[in-house]
């Protein structure tokens, strides 16, 4: 029997949701719970919500930073049953049903662990060091700083090898963030670099993209992986399928083929792996650091906690690997969980997830984009203008589609950007960033 620890306006009981993480699901999660009779607390160490796929062009300066970040507190300021606090979790005590915060313990009846995930590097410390990864608007900011700052120095050093190496560009990872990388570097290779950097030339600048399987885009169809190989090609990227990283010590890097490369740049978007807060058990952890649950996203071995995004999986003959960590399959089952915690709650059945594949869309640059939507498949201007459509109304906020679409037609006709700006200057022996630049 759970703990009361809220009162509605009637005088009455009812259970606290804690949810931990304010992304795709976690935000899911508790617009679904608007009218129901719970009190919802979400926690997470931010006070916004990232719109993660368009990181990339905060990374290379198409868009500004705040336009990919919403203030959590402003999507919920007609919600009477949230609740939201700006906190880093430090251990779950289920024996308890608590959490052990930063600001204090929390006392939950329904816990969903909703923290996304984080870059995976697959123990390479080395690797971990150098490379640069891109799952947060800090670490795009940081990755924006590196190339700006390295463009610079590339214009002023007399050391040709150095030069060379500031100038080469490695993309990890031919999933969509890094095809869509690839495709963004070399839109700035041939559009961006001659214009602005005067004493630079397209001819100066490299982009590699390496992918450890036989085709970009693997989790699409062989048409659109072939169409985004022809684009990337098209736009004079270097692609390494079925090759792997093995090292890299910040200016060489090596690869299983055989190949070395000399780089001040690697850009790290090879794999995730799920973010398991402290006090779940090992037992529940699976292949890539995901939380197993049933059916309903509860935790297995409990029948309190639940888990729903990138750092849950639901694990049954047909879908033996879980879903697909993408923000359609997290925001999916936080509706899904809202309905089921809302039949627990009455003590009716529960219905077990089921995922709608809606389909996949990636940008490869300029007019250039692949799509899969059920049985349709096409390619090109109209897939670009799909993908441009579907990102702008996915965005949380009116503030911010204003303005990443005000960016996007002023960057379509100028081709170029006003946000390649060195605000916080990246260490690149430390690599931590810099709150201020000199």
């Amino acid at each position: 029997m759970f703990t009361v620890t809220s009162e509605d306006k009637n005088g009455g009981s009812r259970p606290r949701v804690v949810i931990i993480g304010g992304g795709f699901g976690g935000l899911a999660l508790a617009q679904k719970l608007k009218k129901a009779p719970v009190d919802i607390l979400l926690l997470d160490k931010h006070n916004y919500h990232t719109f993660q796929p368009l990181l990339y062009q905060v990374a290379i300066g198409s868009i500004a930073a705040d336009s990919v970040g919403f203030p959590i507190r402003r999507i919920f300021t007609k919600q009477e049953n949230f609740s939201f606090n700006m906190a880093e979790v430090q251990k779950i005590n289920p024996e308890s049903n608590t959490i052990s915060t930063d600001i204090g313990t929390i006392h939950y009846d329904y816990l969903v662990i909703a923290t996304g995930s984080n870059t995976n590097f697959f123990g390479n410390e080395q690797i971990e060091h150098f490379a640069m990864p891109m799952k947060n608007i800090p670490e795009a900011l940081n990755l924006r700083s590196l190339i700006l700052q390295n463009l610079e120095t590339a214009l002023v050093t007399t050391d040709m090898r150095e030069k060379f190496a500031l100038m080469t560009f490695v993309v990890v990872g031919g999933g969509p963030t890094g095809v869509e990388l690839s495709g963004a570097l070399a839109e700035m290779r041939h559009l961006i670099l001659g214009k602005d950097y005067h004493g630079l030339s397209k001819y100066d600048m490299r982009v590699y993209l390496v992918e450890g399987k036989d085709r970009l885009l693997a989790g699409m169809t062989e048409p659109a992986s072939a169409a985004a190989k022809k684009f990337l090609t098209d736009g004079d990227v270097i692609i390494y399928n079925s090759a792997h990283v093995q090292s890299y010590d910040g200016f060489y890097l090596t690869i299983d083929n055989g190949k070395t490369i000399k780089t001040r740049n690697v850009l790290w978007a090879a794999g995730v792996k799920g973010e398991v807060p402290n006090g779940i058990p090992a037992d529940v952890v699976i292949r890539g650091s995901r939380i197993q649950t049933d059916e309903i996203n509860r935790v297995k071995g409990y029948q309190n906690i639940f888990a729903i995004g990138d750092v849950a999986a639901i694990i049954t003959d047909a879908i033996p690997n879980g879903h697909p960590g993408v923000a359609p399959a997290a925001i999916q089952q936080g509706q899904w969980l809202g309905k089921n915690l809302i039949h627990l709650i009455k003590g009716e059945p529960t219905e077990p997830f089921i995922y709608k594949d809606k389909g996949t869309l990636a940008t490869i640059g300029r007019n250039k984009a692949v799509a899969d939507l059920g049985k349709l498949h096409f390619q090109g201007f109209f897939a670009w203008l799909l993908w441009g459509v579907v990102h702008i109304m996915s965005l949380a906020g009116f503030s911010n589609k204003g303005i990443i679409f005000i960016s996007w037609v002023i960057n379509y006709f100028n081709k170029n950007s006003d946000n390649r700006l060195v605000v916080r200057s990246f260490n690149t022996e430390t690599r931590l960033a810099n709150q201020s630049s000199k």
